[in-house]
C-alpha cells in the first residue's frame, strides 16, 4: 500500500505547512502530525501508479450462460478531490451486461477502491471505472453511477454540507436511456436526467 508515496517528503512538507499557518511544528501537540499525515496519504493515494485491469484478469468464461445483468450496488466510495486535496465520500452502483465472461463480485469494489485512491474528480472516476470494466470484460454494456458529498463543497466556499453530486458513466448497450431506466429501477432511483454521462 502506498508504494509510490514518499513519506519523508510528505512529513517535511506538512512541517512546512504547519509553520506557514503560524503554528509550531515542534510543539508537543503537533510534533507527530507530519508522520501521521504521511501515513494517511500513503493510504489515500495507494492507487497511484497501479493498474486496475489486473483485478479483472481472473474473469470466468461462461459462454451464453451469463444472465442478462449484473448489478453491484452501494459500494462504499472514498477519494480525494484533486483541486483541494479534501475527501469526497459516497457510494458507487455498477451494472454490466455480460458478454462471454464474468468476474468475481469482489473484484468490482476493488476496482472502485484502486481508482478512487488517487487525486480524482468524480466525473473522471466514473469514466475510469466504466472504461476499466469495458476493456477488461468486453461486456455488452456498462453503467456506473456515483453519488458523493464533497469536502470542498461542504467545508469551504459555498459550504453546502447537505449537497450530493451524482454522475453517470456508460458504455455500450447501457448508454441507451431505456436500458439505463431499467437499471435505475433496480437501484430504487428515478432516471437521472441531466447527470454527467459519457460513452466510449
Amino acid at each position: 500500500m502506498g508504494d509510490t508515496v514518499d513519506r519523508e517528503r510528505i512529513a517535511s512538507a506538512v512541517r512546512e505547512l504547519i509553520g506557514a499557518i503560524g503554528e509550531n511544528p515542534d510543539s508537543p501537540e503537533l510534533a507527530s502530525t507530519p508522520f501521521r499525515v504521511a501515513d494517511a496519504y500513503a493510504e489515500f493515494f495507494a492507487g497511484v501508479g497501479r493498474d486496475p485491469s489486473v483485478l479483472l484478469s481472473d474473469s470466468v468464461p461462461v459462454g451464453e450462460d451469463t444472465g442478462e445483468l449484473v448489478v453491484v450496488r452501494d459500494i462504499t466510495l472514498r477519494s480525494m478531490c484533486e483541486h483541494h486535496l479534501l475527501p469526497f465520500r459516497g457510494r458507487a452502483h455498477i451494472a454490466y451486461r455480460p458478454n462471454e465472461r464474468v468476474v468475481g463480485l469482489s473484484a468490482i469494489p476493488r476496482v472502485v477502491e484502486m481508482l478512487a485512491a488517487r487525486p480524482q474528480m468524480q466525473e473522471r472516476l466514473g469514466e475510469q471505472i466504466a472504461q476499466t470494466l469495458h476493456d477488461g470484460l468486453d461486456p455488452h454494456g456498462v453503467l456506473v453511477v456515483l453519488e458523493a458529498s464533497h469536502g470542498c463543497v461542504a467545508d469551504r466556499g459555498v459550504r453546502q454540507s447537505e449537497s450530493t453530486i451524482i454522475t453517470v458513466a456508460s458504455r455500450g448497450s447501457l448508454a441507451d436511456a431505456a436500458e439505463q431506466a431499467a437499471v435505475f429501477a433496480l437501484l430504487g432511483r428515478a432516471p437521472l436526467a441531466g447527470a454527467e454521462s459519457g460513452e466510449a
